[in-house]
């Protein structure tokens, strides 16, 4: 079943009382996940966002309202802040000076999630780096040979979806050493919904 034809399919399941998340899954196969140099994380640009708002936190001393190094310590003393602070932002940006504090702050928590900071690149503004990453989801393979993103939501078009979904194909081939022929399953589903198998 072509892309196209599998959000079709999607749209004729039962519909739940919110608007749901819609996820592209692949698997990959002849892939030795064992081997450091087979993982990898990718941050793709969707390209009609996800649709739906995305957080990112910014942790620096010189940009106000950012988190800066009292705010870090304040942190560290408090688990309870700490959790709500990493479950509220979805990525993280860091100026390079503070790389350090935040790896032995915060690296326990944020490495497992996937939401190590990305440093702030110098004279480059905080603003456009924090839009790119809004309309982005983070490509992972880690443990398992498997991957799983949000490509947007049911209040997006079909076409939008398919763009989106296409994006992060593209992405997973030009990523994987012999491309295409390493996809072993592709499906999209939404939230609560079933999996819906895409020609891989």
């Amino acid at each position: 079943m072509k892309l196209e034809e599998a959000i079709q399919k999607l749209r004729k399941q039962e519909k739940k009382k919110f608007t749901q998340t819609v996820d592209l899954g692949l698997t990959l196969k002849n892939l030795d996940v064992k081997k450091p140099e087979n993982r990898f994380s990718k941050e793709t640009v969707l390209p009609h966002g996800r649709g739906r708002d995305v957080h990112v936190g910014l942790i620096s001393n010189s940009i106000p309202d950012a988190i800066n190094k009292d705010g870090l310590d304040e942190l560290q003393k408090d688990m309870k802040k700490m959790r709500a602070v990493i479950n509220k932002y979805d990525y993280f940006l860091c100026e390079p000076a503070l790389m350090a504090t935040v790896g032995k702050v915060l690296g326990k928590f944020l490495g497992p999630k996937g939401k190590m900071p990305k440093p702030l690149p110098p004279n480059v503004p905080a603003e456009a780096i924090m839009t790119s990453l809004k309309k982005s989801v983070s490509v992972r393979v880690r443990d398992a040979p498997a991957i799983t993103v949000p490509v947007g939501t049911e209040a997006m078009t079909d076409a939008q979806l398919k763009e989106n979904a296409e994006a992060v194909i593209n992405d997973v081939k030009g990523l994987l050493p012999k491309g295409a022929n390493q996809i072993k399953t592709l499906y999209i589903k939404t939230t609560m919904g079933k999996p819906v198998k895409i020609d891989a």
